[in-house]
């Protein structure tokens, strides 16, 4: 197991080395930053004495090292547009989008598990039909568009709950939640409905294909002849057996859920780092985007990383084999 983790630590490392080149890249080629901290007013030498400062003028390798060796402290540089450390606008902007993934993500699992199993266990009954018939929508529909129906049959049409921002939020000094107050909590459900609703979907069929399998295979055969209830065999014996590929998807969408939640923020005027994202784009925020692109690719290495661990915790197959090899 340990040598496990050191193998996986390694690959995050040279994944990060090469987002971070990527992001890099963006500072070199996109655009001269200069151009984008100074007005038409500023004289060559103004420009010449800020280049040195920020050490534009240094050789790529070395501009390369510094770029990652701030990064690796959380140091990403100073923003174009909002004048302000880009460390700073993220860390205010993050838990709005983290609250926000967070939501939807367990939105998806608490309802497309037991869904899945259902459809998996009662195949040709109407409300698994009923549930098919969603999942169906869920999956051909895109985020923006559900967005916008859900907002105007619940906030325009029956003014149930609001159609933007977050509501009001508690500042507990190291996060800001709006899951403590009323207005907060309804702020939140229609942006976590529709970036989740795919993923719950999937999750939903995921498991349903899977219960189809597991259902049919020789061990539950044997449950049933010794007697056992079926409670038991569906939920002790079948359904244990689906979490692996489910904790894959479930990992993975989390990580899609934090990085795509670009869209379900900018319809729903959500103030997390996926608006932030897309006002730096407009802009040509470099440095935002690039240490946008840095976080996400962590995030993602992390929950790979947590995801094989699982895999381990859950399934002794790969226990047994990690020994005999």
């Amino acid at each position: 197991m340990i040598a496990f983790i050191i193998r996986r630590l390694v690959q995050a490392v040279i994944v990060m080395v090469v987002v971070a080149l990527i992001a890099f890249s963006m500072f070199r080629f996109v655009g001269d930053p200069i151009n984008q901290m100074v007005g038409i007013e500023t004289t060559p030498a103004q420009r010449e004495d800020l280049r040195e400062r920020l050490g534009l003028n240094a050789p790529v390798p070395v501009q390369f090292w510094r770029f990652i060796s701030k990064a690796a402290q959380g140091d990403f540089g100073i923003s174009y547009q909002f004048k302000q450390p880009v460390a700073d606008l993220l860390a205010a902007r993050a838990p709005a989008t983290l609250e926000l993934s967070l939501v939807s993500a367990l939105f998806a699992l608490l309802v497309g598990i037991p869904m899945g199993v259902y459809t998996g266990l009662r195949r040709t009954a109407p409300l698994s039909k009923l549930f098919l018939t969603v999942s169906l929508v869920g999956i051909s529909l895109p985020p923006f568009l559900i967005g916008i129906l859900l907002i105007f049959i619940f906030s325009v049409s029956l003014h149930w709950l609001p159609s933007f921002g977050r509501g009001q939020v508690v500042d507990l000094g190291f996060w800001t939640t709006g899951l403590v107050t009323a207005s907060g909590l309804k702020a939140i459900i229609l942006p976590a409905i529709t970036l989740g609703l795919f993923q719950m979907t999937l999750i939903m069929r995921l498991v349903r294909s899977e219960m189809l399998e597991v259902m049919r295979s020789d061990y539950i055969r044997f449950a049933r002849a010794r007697g056992l209830r079926a409670r038991s065999i569906n939920f002790g014996h079948a359904l244990k057996n689906t979490l692996v590929p489910v904790i894959t998807i479930t990992g993975l969408q989390l990580g899609s859920v934090i990085a795509f939640a670009i869209i379900t923020e900018t319809v729903f005027q959500w103030p997390g780092m996926g608006l932030l994202f897309l006002q730096a784009v407009q802009n040509v925020d470099i440095p935002i985007m690039a240490a946008y692109l840095l976080l996400i690719a962590f995030l993602f290495v992390v929950i790979n990383l947590v995801v094989d661990l699982l895999y381990v915790a859950v399934d002794p197959r790969i226990r047994l084999s990690g020994r005999a090899a």
